[in-house]
């Protein structure tokens, strides 16, 4: 262990979570947890690039975020080939640089287990696992403009504490993937550690979003969610953005490899 002086290492601690004029992406931002982190991040003062699949969805949140600062509507669909070079091509004509990419659209499917077709893990495991690969691969060339020893680029995968224990219910392909997007985030820390690039990812909890809806959209069956919760409540938006702002900024800047569980303590329930 070595004590070092820098400037960024005097800095003022008020501006340990400062992000004003960064660039980011985060993929499926105009809903659920994605929403939460883009607003979060527009907020902190960057420039943010959301995808959706659904056009008008991207487009409406994106302007919904621009109240608060510059936020791009970028809308593809990342299961389809060749999305994440148009991604990429659309973040390029604008930047030089990518500083933060959240790795967050993602899809789900339950059914009983004898019921549960093949074709979920195909689609599941597409978009949750490989996609995620693929976006973050092509995105280096602008991470690596963007990263330096002092002040990290940032990759932030969202997981989920579903990949951590076996949930209630039956979405084997969904828990299976989230513990992949786990292992490929230590795999991508690994790798990208010597070039100034952070991975870490980020297992929320229950939060509202559409693959919560068929819980928390009912008062009682929300209720019932929340009483479990050691902390007693469904997750915030700022919950979320906050987590994804400290991993962002220079508070987080000697982290990688971590998988945060954001659940309101429900990871470290027994049984």
């Amino acid at each position: 262990m070595t004590n070092s002086s820098s400037n960024a290492s005097t800095q003022p601690t008020g501006d340990m979570f400062a992000l004003s004029g960064k660039a980011a992406v985060v993929t499926g931002g105009s809903r659920g947890i994605g929403a939460m982190i883009a607003r979060g991040l527009v907020q902190a003062g960057c420039r943010v690039y959301i995808t959706a699949r659904k056009a008008e969805a991207c487009n409406a949140r994106a302007a919904e975020l621009a109240a608060f600062g510059e936020c791009i509507s970028v809308p593809l669909d990342l299961a389809v080939p060749g999305s994440a070079d148009k991604l990429v091509a659309a973040v390029s004509e604008r930047e030089s640089q990518l500083h933060i990419l959240v790795n967050n659209a993602g899809a789900t499917w339950g059914a009983p287990l004898t019921e549960y077709p093949l074709e979920a893990f195909d689609k599941v495991l597409n978009i949750n696992v490989k996609a995620l690969f693929e976006v973050t691969v092509r995105c280096l060339p602008l991470l690596r403009a963007a990263a330096s020893p002092q002040d990290p680029a940032r990759v932030i995968n969202i997981g989920s504490i579903d990949g951590l224990r076996v949930p209630a219910m039956e979405s084997y392909a969904y828990s299976t993937s989230k513990a992949g997007v786990h292992m490929l985030t230590r795999h991508l820390a690994s790798a990208l550690a010597a070039e100034s690039i952070t991975v870490n990812a980020i297992a929320p909890g229950p939060f509202d979003s559409k693959m919560m809806a068929f819980a928390l959209d009912d008062p009682q069956t929300r209720a019932a969610v929340a009483a479990r919760v050691p902390l007693g409540r469904i997750g915030e938006p700022d919950d979320m953005a906050g987590t994804a702002i400290f991993l962002a900024s220079r508070a987080g800047r000697y982290l990688t490899g971590a998988v945060i569980p954001v659940d309101g303590g429900l990871s470290t329930i027994h049984g």
